[in-house]
């Protein structure tokens, strides 16, 4: 008798190690566990989406006619890691192998590969999660040899596989991207649709009170746990999102609204990046809409280079770097997380929205993370693993494979380049143009070195100028640089002065 194990990230029917398994004298074990749950404190929808979620899979599985032992989360356990449920499983059922999927998490792998069989007794078999596009093998494959590994090429390598928006080996439209079309603000008039709001039943409602009881202590609220957690709950959300957001979705995927969640973007990963929806559903689904004409091109070549191109291209990077790639920080930063990244109170409106958001949610969009709350972290100089673990706390969809190479490499830069050719550091401009956030802010976009000018302004250019010898003779830098020197030495002093205050100060924001 085999006894297969499965994750939290893993709730998809079709899994890999399943397909090996049999229902008729298998079993398979599930299992909420402390340490999982709190090697970082993760928000409690986060929690209660993974739990709820891992429960309505297992009675999945047995209406399926699979055999599941479920481990429900109990504080007073004696079981505290997965290793200590599996090894009881093993004990109990007399299990002669352990058959699971490839996880997320180099961590809870490497102890997987290296220390479990040894440690239960029996093999171990670890099946390659070909939920993905392109198997780690693969992308270490294309990666061989090359300097610098730029998405799009991937991409392109990933459009060919798949054939999504392809005639005859060729791109539809004649280009492979469409992101120069897709970077408007928001006019104003074209409205927001509601995202789905799904019904509580009881399993539900029993994890929601378990999380508020056990996990108090951990970020964000409850009160709006809007996450749909089996999978017709999902689906419905993909069939939302074709409908009623994908036509607008690429016009304004960059764009920044006060006081919206969600505008037109899918609220899709945390399904797909624990199962509940696959890479290839989300895709089909997009890619039937352009044929059948019911969305263009720009926003469904958006979406699906989100999808196929960016989302398996750090899945590549992550598995090809791990252990060192966590520990890299090429920019030397020492300065420590502030705390509104954890209690939301700052004068600064783009950071006090995007904190909300996350905060009542679990959820930002890729703009609100990588150039408002990512670029601050960028500009101040944040330790690398405090604002990754920050990330991989707070996010419904943050799994460490898919948000440390976004946090690390392409928000902070950590990685000296490797992932991004340049620093995506901007000043409050880019805010000002992408957003609503600055009217009405305490602190004024217009101005960079008075009492009252917006923090990123200066601290835009304290950052080019003391890295000045990291990025001097980057190509993509170069205008940034020869503005800065035509800035005359009166007014550099003073940007670079208010700078050094707001950083000795950062805490008081």
């Amino acid at each position: 008798m085999k006894l297969g194990l499965i994750l939290g990230d893993q709730l998809t029917p079709d899994l890999a190690s399943l397909r090996v398994l049999d229902p008729q004298q298998d079993r398979i074990v599930m299992a909420e566990v402390r340490d999982e749950a709190s090697y970082v404190k993760h928000h409690k929808q986060k929690i209660a989406l993974l739990f709820s979620a891992m429960r309505h899979f297992a009675e999945e599985l047995r209406e399926a006619g699979w055999q599941v032992d479920y481990h429900a989360y109990d504080a007073n356990s004696e079981f505290k890691s997965l290793i200590d449920v599996v090894e009881h499983h093993v004990q109990t059922t007399g299990a002669e192998r352990l058959v699971l999927t490839q996880c997320g998490e180099y961590r809870l792998q490497h102890a997987m590969d290296r220390k479990w069989a040894k440690q239960l007794g029996i093999p171990v078999d670890v099946f390659s999660d070909d939920r993905f596009i392109a198997t780690t093998s693969e992308f270490a494959d294309w990666a061989d040899g090359r300097k610098q590994l730029r998405m799009e090429y991937f991409y392109r390598e990933m459009r060919r596989k798949t054939g999504y928006l392809m005639v005859d080996g060729e791109p539809e439209g004649g280009k492979w991207n469409y992101d120069a079309d897709n970077r408007k603000k928001w006019d104003g008039k074209t409205p927001f649709p509601n995202p789905p709001v799904f019904e509580r039943d009881e399993i539900d409602q029993d994890v929601i009170a378990l999380v508020a009881e056990e996990f108090a202590d951990h970020p964000g609220s409850l009160d709006a746990f809007h996450w749909g957690t089996t999978r017709s709950q999902a689906n419905a959300a993909l069939g939302f999102f074709i409908q009623y957001c994908l036509t607008n979705f690429g016009d304004f995927q960059d764009a920044m609204v006060r006081g919206e969640r969600a505008l037109f973007h899918s609220l899709l990963s945390p399904y797909l990046n624990c199962g509940l929806l696959t890479a290839k559903q989300v895709c089909d689904a997009a890619h039937q809409a352009w044929q059948d004409k019911r969305a263009p091109l720009n926003a469904v070549e958006g979406f699906i280079r989100q999808i196929i191109g960016w989302r398996e291209y750090v899945r590549g990077i992550y598995w090809l770097h791990m252990p060192h790639y966590a520990k890299e920080n090429a920019l030397n930063n020492k300065r420590a997380l502030p705390r509104y990244y954890w209690d939301g109170d700052t004068r600064m409106a783009c950071m006090s929205d995007c904190f909300k958001n996350t905060f009542d949610h679990a959820y930002a969009h890729h703009i609100q993370r990588l150039m408002v709350t990512g670029n601050f972290a960028l500009l101040t100089g944040i330790i690398p693993e405090e604002i990754c673990d920050w990330y991989l706390a707070v996010y419904a969809d943050a799994y460490d494979w898919v948000e440390l190479p976004n946090t690390l490499g392409m928000v902070m830069h950590a990685d000296g380049g490797y992932l991004g050719s340049k620093p995506y550091a901007a000043s409050g401009n880019y805010i000002h143009k992408m957003s609503d956030y600055c009217s009405g802010c305490h602190y004024s976009v217009k101005t960079q070195a008075e009492e009252d000018s917006c923090p990123f302004n200066s601290l835009y250019w304290h950052f080019i100028h003391r890295h000045r010898d990291d990025f001097k003779n980057n190509h993509r830098m170069g205008m940034v640089y020869r503005t800065f020197d035509r800035m005359n030495d009166e007014k550099k002093e003073r940007i670079i002065a208010r700078a050094d205050d707001l950083l000795n100060r950062l805490d008081d924001l």
